[in-house]
């Protein structure tokens, strides 16, 4: 019982500091694949890696609806979301709105949450919403924001924050109850069929092996897709929609000093002090709220579902 309230307690910190390195992956392999490809490979990576973690463990399929739900929750939160990123920067928009329109998920996860699932944002929540949002501007003042860039990298952008808040809203209020297994798997499978159409419609397909390629894809396969997005959605099943949304406003702060250890981007004071202010937003938001393990269910306590 002790190993799991430490486990609860670290994984949001867990979560933010493994989301955050999604940068990476993108950096090292963008320049040698195209975009939607590289999500497509990435994506069958992934459905062997739990296709035969699933056939393995003995995994339980879901019913025609739990399938619908998951392949709802998958075009969302890795097809539009992930896509919509991917697209946005090959076409030319900044990094800096790349990242600071959807970090405008918290506002809109939580006016969703507040108005059409009955959960309570007090106005010290709001507070603190707002004051993450200052703080995400600050973190990304001198960023490029200002570019000419088509008007599908602009509407990619939009998408993305669209993906991430819907997909994580649907998943909490949907997909709560399916194995984690199987669940993730169909999301991953509707998500690789996903890209590789976008990938045969809008691209040449032509991949340029290297070891920076190998080990972007292997990153984002074992750290990002199965580890980070596993962590999220077993905090989406056991937190709040609002504070859970809140963690987002960190991982900008997080990347730009990634970026200033691994890169030697530059890391003012003006950035430094927007990690803070978003760190002080989350706390507000997050204030006297409880992650619980799910009564009578072990298993599930240490697991994604």
């Amino acid at each position: 019982m002790r190993l799991m309230k430490v486990a609860i307690a670290a994984a949001p910190a867990l979560f933010v500091l493994l989301w955050s390195t999604g940068f990476v992956g993108a950096r090292f392999g963008l320049p040698y694949i195209e975009p939607l490809t590289f999500l497509a490979v990435r994506m069958s990576f992934v459905v062997l890696i739990l296709g035969a973690f699933a056939l393995i463990s003995g995994v339980r399929w879901p019913d025609g609806t739990d399938i619908g739900h998951s392949l709802v929750a998958g075009s969302l939160v890795h097809g539009l979301y992930l896509g919509g990123v991917f697209v946005a920067i090959s076409q030319g928009v900044p990094s800096g709105i790349s990242a600071l329109i959807p970090g405008l998920q918290p506002i809109l996860t939580s006016t969703i949450a507040n108005r059409f699932m009955g959960e309570t944002v007090t106005r010290m929540q709001w507070l603190g919403l707002v004051l993450g949002l200052v703080g995400v501007a600050l973190v990304l003042h001198d960023r490029t924001l200002t570019a000419v860039a088509p008007p599908l990298g602009w509407i990619a952008s939009f998408l993305s924050l669209i993906g991430i808040t819907l997909g994580t809203l649907y998943q909490k209020h949907f997909c709560g109850g399916i194995d984690w297994r199987a669940g993730n798997l169909v999301q991953y499978m509707c998500a690789a069929v996903l890209f590789a159409l976008g990938a045969f419609a809008f691209e040449m397909r032509v991949i340029h092996w290297s070891g920076e390629l190998v080990f972007a894809m292997a990153w984002l396969v074992i750290v990002l897709s199965i580890t980070a997005v596993g962590l999220m959605y077993w905090l989406i099943r056991r937190s709040a929609a609002t504070g859970f949304a809140s963690l987002f406003y960190l991982v900008p702060g997080v990347t730009a000093l990634m970026a200033y250890l691994l890169f030697g981007e530059r890391l003012d004071a003006i950035s430094i002090a927007g990690m803070v202010i978003c760190a002080v937003g989350v706390f507000i938001v997050n204030r006297g709220a409880r992650l619980t393990p799910v009564a009578g269910n072990a298993a599930a306590s240490v697991v994604p579902e």
